[in-house]
């Protein structure tokens, strides 16, 4: 990809540099918090078996991503475009290392985390900037808070539990 390909801010660029947290939503899907690695322009994201769980991301063609600023609130949405890099390619050779470098808590070394990924089908996917980015004044004023999500961690609450009884005196 050629500087010419590119639709980028430096705005975009600049946010990209200090993410390591993305919100990426794709078409249907609602933003997912992702952690990232920018690299070469873009951001790189691992999802799959034994990682981060990004429902609809590895088949995406396009995505929205909201990074956030240094005061921790929304500064910038864009609209990226997603491509998946294959195992064994130049491009998976070269870039996967890098990227498991950076995964915090990886279980083993790097090579043998990149060599699980490429097993796994782990998705490695780069999302690029694909359009004009929303920020300032054009972002949502209100809170993009939605309602928690339901999932089979849910517990029903129950009294607390007492070893002894508690004399009341």
């Amino acid at each position: 990809m050629t500087d010419a390909d590119r639709t980028s801010t430096p705005l975009v660029d600049e946010a990209m540099k200090k993410a390591a947290v993305a919100w990426v939503s794709v078409p249907g899907g609602p933003a997912l918090a992702l952690w990232c690695v920018p690299l070469e322009g873009a951001l790189f994201v691992v999802s799959g078996p034994g990682e981060q769980s990004a429902p609809g991301l590895a088949d995406a063609t396009e995505a929205q991503v909201t990074l956030r600023g240094d005061h921790g609130g929304r500064i910038v949405t864009w609209p990226a475009r997603v491509s998946r890099l294959a195992p064994g390619t130049e491009h998976w050779e070269t870039t996967a290392p890098l990227v498991a470098a950076k995964r915090l808590n990886a279980p083993g070394p790097t090579a043998e985390l990149v060599a699980r990924w490429a097993a796994d089908g782990c998705a490695l996917n780069r999302l690029t900037p694909a359009g004009d980015p929303l920020a300032g004044a054009e972002l949502p004023a209100g809170s993009l808070a939605e309602v928690p999500r339901e999932a089979p961690v849910v517990r029903a609450t129950r009294k607390p539990f007492r070893l002894h009884r508690v004399r009341r005196r």
